[in-house]
């Protein structure tokens, strides 16, 4: 039997809720917290989470900033949303600036299983507004930050999760998962 195809929304937020500073520096994105329950993040064990994914949807932004902090997405495809007109080197990266609903539903949903949506408050907003989003995925920081970039930018509508997983990691990281309950 074949997995349904999902699409995860993801990020890294502080606790107060930012992705980045006003500047849109993530330098706090590293933590020295030692939680003894946690997990211990690894190579090893990051480098087997991330072969789990098949492809990335990602605004111009957000890939822009992973090009200068190094690109962790290897070749894995990744789908880049942007209305400018993008140039990439890379094989596995493709531009897309049409409908949201059409790509994913029609062009990613039949080909990948593993879909996962890496992007700013913007797209956030825009995939749950579509209910293109079957999770979101927060890890959560151990740091106020006390402005920067939100990550969820007024959404404008009341959104039912459930809670499908907690993870805790050694440096104080704690990974929630939740499934979106959608309109039906």
């Amino acid at each position: 039997m074949t997995q349904a195809s999902q699409v995860t929304i993801h990020m890294v937020s502080s606790l107060d809720g930012f992705i980045a500073r006003n500047d849109n520096t993530v330098s706090w994105m590293r933590s020295s917290d030692n939680y003894e329950g946690g997990i211990e993040l690894t190579e090893a064990y990051v480098a087997d989470f991330l072969k789990s994914i098949d492809c990335y949807i990602m605004g111009s932004k957000t890939y822009e900033h992973a090009l200068k902090l190094g690109w962790v997405y290897g070749d894995t495809p990744v789908v880049v949303l942007s209305g400018r007109a993008l140039v990439s080197d890379k094989d596995s990266v493709r531009f897309y600036s049409g409908d949201l609903k059409q790509l994913v539903e029609e062009l990613l949903k039949p080909k990948y299983n593993n879909i996962w949506m890496v992007g700013g408050a913007e797209l956030t907003k825009a995939f749950i507004q579509q209910e293109l989003a079957d999770k979101i995925v927060i890890s959560l920081l151990p740091i106020i930050l006390g402005d920067g970039l939100l990550f969820f930018d007024f959404v404008g509508k009341e959104l039912p999760l459930h809670l499908d997983n907690v993870t805790t990691y050694k440096d104080g990281m704690v990974e929630l998962t939740y499934e979106l309950k959608k309109d039906s």
